[in-house]
């Protein structure tokens, strides 16, 4: 897959080359706020295949957990671009909503941490459900 996106304002454009790793939604705790509160769409895609093109993100990572998610951002509009796990090293979780064609997800294979997810939440018939990770992490 090939593929670009960026931000809301423009100021952070990127570009991705390489098969996604897996393509899901993510009910945990921090994912909604991070989207408002549904779960967060994602492509992890391997890190080695993407790329800014143009501008900086501005990395977050909380200092009170042990092992971190390191999220990137717009430092401008404060779109969130990306999450990079140490549960899933060489890949980044891409955020489905700032690739300029989405369509290209064409839906999720599987919802995680759904232990965390709300009445509200919906996962669509027939995709695999894990209360944590597929691993059980």
């Amino acid at each position: 897959m090939n593929a670009e996106g960026g931000c809301y304002c423009g100021a952070l454009r990127y570009k991705l080359e390489g098969d996604p790793l897996f393509k899901g939604q993510c009910h945990c705790r921090e994912c909604q706020y991070i989207s408002g509160g549904s779960p967060n769409v994602v492509m992890a895609v391997p890190e080695a295949g993407f790329a800014y093109t143009k501008g900086e993100p501005k990395p977050f990572r909380r200092s009170d957990l042990e092992t971190p998610v390191t999220r990137e951002f717009c430092p401008d509009c404060g779109t969130h671009i990306l999450a990079k796990s140490p549960a899933l090293p060489g890949a980044v979780m891409l955020k489905v909503g700032t690739l300029d064609d989405p369509s290209v997800f064409g839906g999720p294979e599987m919802a995680i941490y759904t232990a965390d997810m709300q009445s509200f939440h919906h996962v669509p018939e027939g995709v695999a459900s894990f209360e944590r990770g597929p691993g059980g992490g």
